[in-house]
């Protein structure tokens, strides 16, 4: 659709306000987000080298709901990408620019939409512009378009602190792709399936407590369940000590595309507040002769749906039988008088991956036969966000990461730059 894709999402948009009824227009929003990536990956000779600058462009209209008991509205997408640096040694693998036949296009776009309808605090979406957000189905932000999937997402909050979801998708739209038809994959495995299920929830039970439980089901990949709670507790004025906990566990089902798989995946964080500044130390554990695997939305990508404390930018450190800690430190410059201004940094190390019971025939094989590898990643965040003026809004953002090996048979030492801006505009 190419340049045609914001104008057709506008057009759509001014049609549809003229025919609809007050509260599903006066209730409608229109925003764009614009963002624009710098990738740049040195694989120190173990792996590719990947460059990519990209531009953004990402129309959201969200309307209201038609009056009545049973409330209808629209939710309409446009997208488009403009490719700002990319050449044929290494573009196409960062997954910031969209690849064609010859490398990756210069400009590029597409268009969704969803209808939805309301009865109460409970919301149905079925379209082709989907995007949940939970521990066995989220589809990645972290390029500069999000990922999107098709199918039915039903949402209910109809009471206080509860919120259930359940979806049944049918077809991916990766972040790097304009083609809304493409199937979901286990994405360490490689292998893919056309049926995504899950349902799941969320309980606040009280200001310092959150539960959660989710179930998925990977049509002949796997199903996968999670359990999750978070705990704060205030100490002192200013202070305060928060436990998190996340637990998977995934069984092969059906056809078993991605060979057997048994693991129980766990991890847990302790993180101390005082002041701007927050202090937290992990530790994660896989059990199982396979890795941890998760959601893909095309060959070769990783999106979010993992929640484990120890998963991060270069690697997740998920290895079969792999444990891992972690140690983090945060600081929000708004309490020391630079509001809009936050830094990050971790540094995670992990050990005693093993795969010499890996199964027969795995397609997780590559991991080799060691049963001692261990590896460890460092990263610095850095954001500022433009806190009033005309440029309000306005984001740059600096994510380093570094990743060494030693004697890591499936994965490669590393070094990874990420430079992003991003400019949120409500239009109405």
């Amino acid at each position: 659709m190419g340049m045609l894709a914001c104008a057709t999402l506008s057009g759509l948009v001014a049609v549809g306000a003229k025919a609809a009824e007050e509260g599903f227009v006066e209730r409608g929003h229109l925003k764009l987000l614009a963002r624009n990536l710098y990738w740049n990956h040195d694989g120190h000779g173990g792996s590719a080298d990947r460059r990519e600058w990209g531009q953004g462009l990402q129309l959201d209209y969200t309307s209201g709901y038609t009056q009545g008991l049973f409330g209808f509205g629209v939710n309409l997408s446009g997208y488009q990408v403009f490719k700002l640096y990319g050449n044929d040694r290494y573009s196409g693998t960062a997954g910031v620019l969209v690849p064609d036949g010859d490398g990756t296009a210069d400009a590029s776009g597409s268009a969704g939409g969803a209808l939805k309808a309301r009865v109460s605090a409970t919301e149905l979406k079925f379209g082709n512009n989907l995007r949940p957000y939970n521990p066995v189905f989220a589809p990645a932000d972290t390029r500069v378009l999000p990922a999107t999937a098709t199918g039915l997402w039903l949402t209910s909050q109809e009471l206080a602190g509860l919120m259930l979801e359940a979806g049944h998708l049918t077809a991916a739209k990766d972040f790097n792709s304009t083609n809304a038809s493409d199937d979901f994959y286990a994405a360490y495995a490689g292998v893919a399936t056309d049926t995504v299920d899950f349902a799941g929830g969320s309980y606040a039970a009280s200001d310092a407590l959150s539960l959660s439980l989710y179930a998925a089901d990977y049509r002949d990949i796997w199903r996968q369940y999670y359990g999750g709670l978070t705990y704060i507790q205030p100490l002192a004025e200013g202070q305060s000590l928060g436990v998190d906990l996340n637990l998977y566990k995934t069984d092969d089902t059906g056809s078993a595309l991605a060979g057997p798989i048994d693991t129980t995946a766990w991890s847990m964080a302790l993180t101390y507040t005082l002041g701007a500044h927050a202090f937290k130390l992990s530790y994660q554990k896989n059990h199982g002769d396979v890795p941890f695997d998760y959601l893909g939305m095309g060959p070769g990508t990783y999106h979010d749906s993992i929640y484990l404390a120890n998963s991060s930018q270069l690697v997740d450190f998920n290895g079969p039988k792999e444990r891992s800690w972690g140690a983090f430190y945060n600081l929000d410059m708004a309490g020391l008088g630079v509001p809009g201004l936050s830094f990050g940094m971790r540094y995670i190390k992990g050990t005693g991956v093993d795969a010499s019971d890996m199964p027969a025939g795995s397609p997780y094989a590559y991991y080799g036969s060691e049963s001692s590898e261990e590896h460890w990643e460092r990263d610095v965040d850095v954001k500022y966000v433009v806190q009033g003026g005309s440029l309000a809004g306005l984001s740059l953002r600096l994510r380093h990461a570094s990743h060494r090996i030693g004697n890591q048979a499936s994965d490669s030492s590393s070094d990874q730059l990420r430079l992003i801006v991003q400019y949120p505009y409500d239009f109405f």
